[in-house]
């Protein structure tokens, strides 16, 4: 009986000191409350901090990241070039319009995440393109990522 108090003592002191332990980690952490409105940098910031000082990203989350990149670089280009339409731009080299069709119909075949070298050429060339780049310094006039820029 004896030792079945004592037991369950010992047990209690290793809560008790886990709890306590806790307790005073908690007390160290900071914590933030970042408002504001859609695109406004509430992520940007969060991960600027990570960076500073949290000694960066790993390099598991660096190739999360890929598929992010790729997807956000289609969605900006295939913005940019819908817009070409809507606000009446023309393409400095008419082979540019060929290739945002064939941008069209690539991106509605890959697998998500994923960039093959001809998209990548195409987007390479669409960027290139002096029509392109009006549209883009006309982003205001439709809805393109911050990120694109």
């Amino acid at each position: 009986m004896g030792a079945g108090a004592s037991a369950e003592e010992k047990h209690s002191r290793e809560l008790e000191k886990k709890l306590k332990e806790d307790a005073e980690k908690d007390a160290r952490t900071v914590k933030l409350l970042l408002l504001g409105a859609g695109e406004s940098g509430k992520s940007t910031i969060v991960k600027q901090m990570k960076i500073i000082h949290q000694d960066g990203y790993s390099l598991e989350e660096c190739l999360a990241f890929i598929a992010i990149i790729y997807s956000n670089t289609l969605q900006s280009m295939l913005a940019i070039v819908r817009a070409m339409t809507t606000l009446n731009i023309q393409y400095g080299d008419s082979a540019r319009q060929d290739d945002a069709r064939k941008l069209l119909h690539l991106s509605d075949t890959i697998e998500e995440g994923t960039m093959p070298k001809e998209m990548s050429d195409i987007i390479g060339r669409l960027w290139k393109d002096a029509g392109i780049q009006a549209c883009f310094d006309r982003a205001s006039e439709y809805q393109l990522n911050d990120s694109a820029g």
